[in-house]
């Protein structure tokens, strides 16, 4: 081999041995600008992840507890004992009272109104209405209280203490509703749906887990399944039906 072509040779393998270092540099450098973007990513995700707003049922959640239900009665001072409008409303209001818990239903007579002897009238019709309409005897308390006024009637306050499904109070305003800054919701969203909610809610225990099925009626089931059976395939149907098998 000539002088010259061996200088050539070694010209060529000393670019190619460049030419892989500068590829082995470039190869972490590359690494690290993609770790770098992933990173980024990463970050701009989880401001979005914040910026989710609360959810109204964990800021109004629905709760078990017991709940003072309670109705004033209006009495006029010439009334001589329990209208039928008192009646119908009474027992409206004690649908509501469960026989099975039996709790203390109280009936409250205003002392020192104008229509003081009209209220005690009436509480007495009251609780004759209550033992007709299941509440015991021993479970009917009859007191008094003290009138704002002795020149206003007062109304008769019938009570019972219930289990019911209810949440807190609604109306709450502590912030001004454009300061949407964090993109939340404001204190009162939602309170309104859940109050509604809680209220159509007739036993509160279904909330807490589901009810033992109750036993069927196997007469009345053997006859569903024999009409079921018997009734047959109307003539209007099989004229519809494209089926001719």
């Amino acid at each position: 081999m000539s002088q010259s072509a061996l200088k050539a040779r070694t010209i060529a393998t000393t670019m190619r041995f460049g030419r892989s270092q500068a590829c082995r540099r470039a190869v972490p450098a590359l690494a690290v600008a993609v770790v770098a973007l992933l990173a980024g990513c990463a970050q701009r995700d989880s401001i979005t992840v914040g910026a989710i707003p609360d959810d109204y049922r964990t800021n109004h959640p629905i709760v078990i507890a017991e709940k003072n239900q309670k109705i004033d009665l209006p009495v006029g001072a010439g009334d001589r004992g329990m209208t039928g409008a008192q009646r119908d409303t009474l027992l409206g209001f004690l649908d509501g009272y469960d026989k099975s818990a039996a709790p203390t239903l109280t009936i409250q007579v205003p002392s020192g109104s104008a229509n003081e002897v009209a209220a005690t009238a009436a509480a007495r019709g009251f609780a004759r209405l209550a033992i007709a309409a299941g509440v015991k005897r021993n479970r009917i308390v009859v007191t008094s209280y003290q009138a704002a006024s002795s020149e206003v009637s007062s109304p008769v306050r019938v009570a019972f203490v219930s289990v019911r499904a209810q949440t807190d109070k609604c109306g709450r305003w502590p912030d001004d509703l454009m300061e949407t800054s964090e993109n939340k919701h404001y204190a009162d969203f939602g309170c309104s749906y859940q109050n509604n909610l809680a209220a159509q809610i007739a036993n509160p225990n279904d909330l807490l887990g589901p009810r033992k099925s109750t036993t069927i009626d196997a007469e009345n089931r053997g006859k569903v399944i024999d009409v079921y059976r018997a009734r047959g395939i109307s003539d209007e149907f099989l004229g519809n039906s494209e089926v001719t098998y």
